[in-house]
């Protein structure tokens, strides 16, 4: 590669950090009072950075740069799991499509002063598959315009709004205002009551292994790599601190998983009513989720588009319009999304967006950290019986090293799936049993999906390619 078409470190970091930064978390993250700082320490030193220098890895091996995931699990493991691997990590968007929106509704229904928006399911359901297919629509007159939102969104729509916020806070209690009782009396070290919340701060640094495969357009790749990891895993575990703490400190009493930034927003600027200043605030947000959203709608169909030329899915899913744009595949993930909203919706009965919320967010990292146990199981097959094998990046320290740095990844992970299903703090008594039901069912069709696919369909159709390759040349 030239060095004209090389990464700069600015557009490295901005393309990882606009992957996993996000705003929509805070309050989910408040709820926890102080173990916000531990769940955020935890997860960003013994997950996302090995997560981050696994994959890093993997990547940079001779023969597993093509295809993301899916090469990096198949080869270890075998094909099948590669599929399941590359069906979760795509898979898991198509949930989080609806957790990022529902947070654009909860916030829009704040500003524009339409309870109804964010409490009634149908509106909710409509606002939702509303805001989804426009921006789908778009993408298939090409990316260009989505892709220059997408680059003004991290810092117009959550680095701007965090910092303006931290900042009103600090103001806020040099003027003798009281810290929330819920965070004051709260410990730093994760209670019986909030150990299931490990789920969502996992899900704050997800999304990072993707940029591993951008490894080789890097300058100077072996030495800023790392360095940018380093730094990524700064920035993202003080912003999230900061966006947590700002909203577990100022806010008193229960706070709602999809209107709690705007209620703190509310109450450091014009406490009563919703002035102009807070509007403010939740248009930027909203663009900022927005610019996430338009972000995401693409990229994962990357690994799709592969799946189809390895004749494991339909070849036609693999066609692109005139701009550049799968359809075929766009409109079944539209699709998917549009069931996941009908599903998660109105299965909160009309709850206000708690229980729907909550349920898109934990069946979202369920379904990712599927893909991430296989991930981190494949690095140490590759660690066993792939020593050998040519790779541009190695984690540092030797092999023990990369095995406490794997073990700790994998360990957390699993920890993070045995605690979804312990209801958060932010879901009602009353409301628990509709949390686990959907989580269970949800979760358990999307395991057997991408099995009982490859069994019953990309196994026989490969074998079917193949044998007809063979046919023509023998013919030949």
């Amino acid at each position: 590669m030239n060095e004209r078409k090389k990464m700069s470190n600015f557009a490295f970091f901005s393309m990882t950090a606009s992957l996993f930064i996000t705003v929509y978390e805070y309050p989910t993250f408040a709820a926890s009072g102080k173990a916000l700082i531990f769940f955020l320490l935890l997860c960003g030193i013994g997950w996302f950075l090995p997560v981050a220098l696994c994959s890093a890895e993997m990547a940079t091996i001779e023969g597993y740069q093509e295809g993301g995931i899916y090469s990096w699990v198949g080869k270890p493991l075998g094909e099948k799991f590669g599929f399941a691997a590359l069906f979760f990590q795509w898979f898991q968007v198509t949930v989080g499509f609806v957790t990022m929106i529902y947070f654009i509704v909860g916030t829009l229904s704040y500003v524009l002063e339409i309870p109804a928006m964010n409490n009634d399911p149908l509106f909710k359901f409509l606002s939702v598959i509303g805001i989804f297919w426009i921006v789908t629509l778009l993408q298939l007159k090409g990316t260009e315009t989505t892709a220059k939102i997408a680059k003004y969104g991290f810092s117009i729509g959550i680095l701007l709004p965090v910092i303006v916020l931290f900042y009103l806070t600090v103001k806020y209690f040099l003027a003798g205002h009281t810290v929330s009782h819920e965070f004051s009396t709260s410990s730093f070290l994760p209670t019986g009551k909030n150990i299931g919340d490990l789920t969502s701060f996992v899900l704050a640094y997800m999304g990072v292994e993707a940029s591993a495969t951008h490894f080789s357009e890097l300058k100077d790749a072996k030495r800023n790599y790392p360095k940018l990891l380093m730094l990524l895993v700064v920035v993202g575990i003080v912003m999230s601190t900061i966006g947590g703490s700002v909203v577990s400190t100022v806010l008193n009493g229960k706070i709602s998983s999809n209107k709690g930034v705007m209620d703190t927003a509310n109450q450091l600027i014009s406490p009563g009513h919703i002035g102009f200043g807070v509007k403010l605030i939740g248009f930027l947000i909203s663009f900022g989720i927005l610019a996430q959203v338009s972000s995401w709608i693409v990229s994962p169909t990357e690994g799709l588009q592969f799946a189809a030329a390895k004749k494991l899915l339909p070849e036609k899913l693999a066609r692109k319009n005139d701009n550049d744009v799968p359809v075929r595949i766009l409109m079944i993930q539209g699709i998917i999304v549009t069931i996941w909203a009908a599903v998660l919706t109105f299965g909160s009965g009309g709850s206000g967006g708690n229980v729907g919320f909550q349920t898109a967010i934990s069946l979202t990292v369920l379904i990712y950290l599927s893909a991430y146990i296989l991930l981190f199981v494949s690095y140490f097959v590759i660690l066993k019986k792939h020593q050998e094998a040519k790779r541009d990046f190695q984690i540092p320290g030797g092999l023990l090293a990369k095995r406490v740095i794997a073990g700790a990844g994998l360990l957390i992970s699993i920890g993070a799936v045995c605690t979804a299903f312990i209801v958060p703090s932010t879901i009602p008594h009353d409301q628990s049993h509709t949390y686990l039901i959907s989580l269970i069912v949800g979760f358990l069709i999307t395991l057997t999906i991408p099995f009982v696919f490859y069994r019953f369909y990309s196994y026989p159709n490969k074998l079917k390619h193949e044998k007809g390759r063979v046919d023509k040349n023998e013919n030949d």
